[in-house]
């Protein structure tokens, strides 16, 4: 018998095991970890209501325990999990000392864990020993048997998985088994569901079966050296120091002089009121590509509140007026400007709407009431509702109720105000009439902002949208919506839902040519809340391909062209550990190097002009640019990507190939 892992948590000072303070939306798309020493685990479950630390660390009698804090009545439908070890792990047996302190809820073990709603658990509850298969919110009993728990007493619990073949032991008798139908390895978990302390966790594998293991790493290591040998690595570009102006995820690329010549402007705001319902840019700086300073607006600051945020910031870089260089586009001190692009010197202004809507009617507002006379703008988009042969319309919203639609000289379009709008809407010509209609929220608003339809979904709101043809077999586009606590949806342009995946709350989405051994291109899903960093990929008929867990927050599931072939890969963030660019099996087939970058955030574009895309890396004090470390091979014309006058932190991003219409 081999040990593969064992731990007393004898390393572990006594206090809370890492969490968010806050339990803030910062990780949606900042890599944002948690702050200590964490040993070889990992909390996947996060919540935004919770208060202080899942896990703690105590100490009785000289032995260190793990503890689980939360009651069930405090957790809701949640099952607060602690990971450790490999998904590739199998034909082991996994064994720890558990004392329940209360006998409420499940408490108990997990084997076979691939993500935190894919495993098999062991343990106890209401007055049963129970052997249960989870996947996603489907739950089935495997075995069980009657087992009278006791708070006061410590047991040896004990799972032996040996291919479909599961045996539970309590302290060293045999109690149930069975047959599992689901996948046959992965790593290991703590799981209660009521307070509960555990201790002396060790995993073992027999002989044959850890040399039939360590085989398939050293296959597996060898695969990957090579797919990395044959992929570009990051090679750096470009460092900048942002000097006082940093920013989070907030910033904006374009060309503000015409031409050619990319800029970037940075934003930092101060938060009003409550959080961050109501933050307003205080600074803009627009610098080069080398960091020399074009502009600057406000009062640029070092505190790291200026730069850190959980929305969107109010701005865009677009050439409204059809000159040959960007305008930029922005809300400030309840205004919408349109500043000079090489100058920042405001050109056209007018005062926000005023807030005029009953205060019942607007969506999750802070106290119940407006806090302003006029809207703080949450987010900006550049569209074309009036038919032209380019963009020239704005279109703004408040944080989660109302939008309006502006010409290129200011003039109000429409307003719309209609249930939730969620973060960020998408626009496109969906009828083919030269003018682009709205998606937002669950609702399809046509070019004159009338409601057209809404989609049947009862509850939460959606974070990302994507329409768009990545199905050959579908007559036409179709919509796909990562809609929180409502999971992953595609559905089609008559407002019908064809797949709906209840995979936890749906952060993200985004659409590539992920697997180019599969038809049409393939669509990516991440989770935060609940259970958070699960990353999903699924085939153009929304058919799921695979899931795993990297164990971080903050993955973008970006798209990136790095090789240049039509092959696109999924950009995780900048971490040297966790992050890098996977490709449609789940592996990290680029990673960045171990050189100091800061990896706060990360972005993909096309700064060279090769058609292939550099990674951006940043956090409040520098700014690394990452370009492939040799030329193209085969290269491709660019896929089809979000423009750059369009950003946002809550964008379904997209690859689309050059040919297509």
């Amino acid at each position: 018998m081999r040990t593969l892992f064992e731990d007393q948590f004898s390393e572990f000072r006594i206090g809370p095991f890492p969490y968010d303070p806050k339990h803030s939306a910062i990780g949606e798309y900042h890599y944002w970890p948690t702050q200590g020493f964490k040993g070889a685990w990992y909390d996947p479950v996060v919540w935004y209501g919770w208060l202080g630390p899942t896990w703690i660390v105590t100490e009785n009698e000289g032995v260190k325990y793990m503890e689980q804090t939360r009651a069930q009545a405090a957790i809701t439908a949640h099952w607060p999990t602690l990971t450790a070890g490999d998904t590739s792990w199998h034909d082991y047996r996994v064994s720890l000392t558990l004392r329940p302190l209360s006998t409420g809820s499940h408490v108990g073990l997990a084997c076979r864990y691939v993500h935190a709603r894919s495993y098999v658990f062991f343990g106890f509850e209401g007055g049963r020993v129970r052997l249960i298969r989870r996947e996603q919110d489907a739950f089935t009993e495997l075995a069980s048997a009657p087992f009278a728990l006791d708070a006061d007493r410590h047991y040896r619990l004990a799972l032996e998985c040996e291919g479909a073949q599961l045996r539970a032991y309590v302290d060293g008798a045999l109690c149930l088994e069975a047959q599992d139908p689901g996948a046959a390895a992965g790593k290991i978990a703590l799981i209660a569901r009521m307070p509960a302390q555990f201790t002396d966790v060790e995993v073992c594998m027999q002989d044959a079966a850890h040399e039939a293991w360590l085989a398939s790493q050293a296959a597996a290591a060898e695969e990957l050296a090579g797919l990395r040998a044959r992929t570009p690595q990051p090679r750096l570009w470009k460092s900048i120091d942002l000097k006082d102006f940093g920013s989070g995820r907030q910033i904006r690329f374009g060309h503000l002089t015409g031409g050619d010549t990319t800029h970037i402007v940075l934003a930092q705001h101060q938060k009003r009121g409550y959080k961050d319902a109501y933050a307003h840019i205080s600074c803009l700086t627009a610098i080069d590509l080398d960091g020399n300073m074009l502009w600057q607006t406000g009062c640029p600051s070092t505190e790291p509140d200026h730069a850190i945020v959980s929305c969107d910031l109010p701005f865009q870089l677009y050439d409204i007026d059809g000159d040959g260089a960007d305008e930029v586009i922005v809300s400030r001190d309840f205004k919408l400007m349109i500043l000079d692009g090489a100058t920042g010197k405001v050109r056209a202004s007018i005062p926000t709407p005023r807030s005029e809507a009953p205060d019942a009617s607007l969506h999750s507002l802070p106290h119940g009431r407006y806090a302003f006379d006029r809207v703080n703008i949450d987010a900006i988009r550049i569209c074309n509702f009036r038919g032209g042969e380019r963009p020239r319309d704005i279109l703004v919203k408040d944080r989660y109720s109302r939008l309006w639609a502006y010409d290129d000289q200011l003039n109000l379009l429409w307003h719309f105000h209609e249930g939730i709008t969620g973060h960020f809407p998408y626009t496109a010509d969906i009828n083919g009439d030269g003018r682009e209609e709205m998606f937002v929220g669950y609702h399809l608003v046509d070019a004159d902002g009338k409601l057209q339809w809404t989609l049947p979904v009862p509850t939460d709101h959606t974070d990302e949208i994507l329409i768009g043809h990545w199905n050959p077999a579908a007559p036409e586009a179709q919509i796909a919506i990562a809609s929180g606590d409502e999971g992953f949806m595609i559905a089609n342009l008559q407002g019908e839902i064809l797949v709906k995946e209840m995979i936890g709350h749906a952060q993200r989405v985004s659409t590539g040519n992920y697997r180019p051994d599969l038809p049409g291109l393939e669509l990516s899903v991440t989770t935060y809340w609940g259970y958070q960093g699960i990353i999903y990929l699924y085939d153009c008929e929304g058919r799921l391909l695979h899931a795993f867990e990297p164990t971080s927050n903050g993955n973008l599931i970006t798209p990136v062209n790095w090789t240049g072939d039509g092959h696109d890969l999924r950009l995780l963030h900048g971490n040297v550990t966790h992050g890098g660019l996977v490709d449609g099996w789940g592996r990290c087939v680029v990673s960045f190097p171990d050189d100091g970058h800061p990896d706060l955030c990360a972005e993909a574009i096309d700064l060279t002009g090769d058609g292939r895309e550099e990674i951006v890396l940043w956090d409040t004090q520098r700014l690394y640019i990452y370009t492939q470390d040799r030329p193209a091979s085969a290269a491709r014309p660019a896929p089809q990507t979000y423009p750059h006058y369009n950003a946002s932190n809550y964008r379904g991003e997209y690859h689309y190939p050059a040919t297509r219409d």
